[in-house]
């Protein structure tokens, strides 16, 4: 991964989140690398869950390009990867409700990533986290930095 093609327009993504206490204060981080020039971001809130730092990860990370491009996200959260690879379809055509007339959990977010991922072309690639895995053991390391900050 560390050998990029000069003619690759793909941008790689490297998110995870983190939280002490769930919920609790959170951090996510996200790693952009395209051309092998990389960009470090992450950010925290004082009460927040880890799903909900997952997701904002990848939310920041969409967020910070300037344009449409290829985007493989690399992520060890299973809720995001198969929330948008397996579930967004069938959670969008029942408008986020659940059984009662409530809303998903972290609908708000759910929307906002999906119309941040229309806006490119994304592949969802789930990694195993704590598996040895440089990025993604860098992105921790920037979300559990963000969370300790957070709880301050």
């Amino acid at each position: 991964m560390n050998d990029a093609d000069p003619n690759d327009n793909s941008v790689e993504l490297f998110t995870d989140g983190a939280c002490s206490g769930n919920p609790g204060p959170g951090g996510w981080g996200a790693i952009l690398r395209w051309r092998g020039q990389e960009r470090e971001l992450s950010g925290g809130a004082p009460e927040t869950t880890n799903n909900r730092m997952e997701m904002e990860g990848v939310i920041q990370g969409l967020e910070a390009l300037k344009k449409r491009t290829h985007v493989i996200v690399y992520t060890d959260s299973q809720y995001v990867q198969r929330g948008m690879s397996e579930w967004l379809k069938g959670w969008k055509a029942k408008d986020f409700k659940v059984k009662g007339g409530g809303y998903r959990p972290n609908h708000d977010l759910w929307r906002k990533l999906d119309a941040l991922a229309q806006m490119h072309d994304v592949e969802w690639r789930w990694v195993r986290g704590h598996s040895g895995h440089p990025e993604n053991e860098r992105a921790d390391k920037l979300a559990t930095d963000a969370a300790k900050a957070a709880r301050r």
